[in-house]
């Protein structure tokens, strides 16, 4: 690396970042060199395992030479079996799923049955107190009353039956109602 050269020798910024990235690829390399003598200690005492292995087997009294076949059926089975007892319980949760799914759809059916027949009979109702309201009128109160003497302001309610005794005073037969 070439530095500029000043009065006092070197300049020294570009001497410090030339020192900080030469640091910079010391750590790299030590990190590599340490990566690589890590994967080498793995790789002996994988190779170390593997002997002691083969080791073991050899000392096994292998007379038998139908033992590992025989294990294999056996685990067969076992996987088969336990195949078939999962699926007899997802048939199983798929069959309670379905009747679940049922009953919450005929309950959500009746629920809404009953809904739209309390939402008729409500209509129904507010139908009827709508005609009944329309054959009401208003007509105000004599200022003599009680109630305008209160000072709270009175009206009387008269069907139309009552409209031809609307001009009766109070205390008359419009005015028991």
């Amino acid at each position: 690396m070439r530095f500029s050269v000043v009065e006092t020798g070197y300049d020294q910024g570009q001497v410090d970042s030339c020192l900080d990235e030469i640091g910079i690829r010391l750590a790299r390399l030590a990190a590599r060199a340490e990566g690589a003598a890590k994967a080498g200690r793995e790789w002996d005492e994988i190779r170390a395992e593997a002997n002691a292995l083969r080791d073991l087997l050899g000392r096994l009294d292998l007379g038998d030479a139908d033992r590992p076949r025989r294990g294999v059926r056996d685990a067969d089975r076992e996987v088969v079996d336990l195949l078939s007892r999962a699926r007899v319980e997802l048939d199983a949760a798929r069959e309670e799923a379905r009747q679940v799914r049922e009953r919450v759809y005929a309950e959500a059916v009746q629920a809404r049955r009953e809904f739209e027949e309390a939402l008729h009979a409500r209509r129904r109702r507010e139908a009827r107190v709508d005609r009944i309201l329309d054959g009401l009128t208003v007509e105000p109160v004599a200022a003599d009353t009680p109630t305008a003497a209160a000072g709270v302001p009175a009206t009387r309610i008269a069907g139309r039956d009552d409209a031809e005794a609307a001009g009766e005073p109070p205390g008359g037969r419009a005015g028991s109602r």
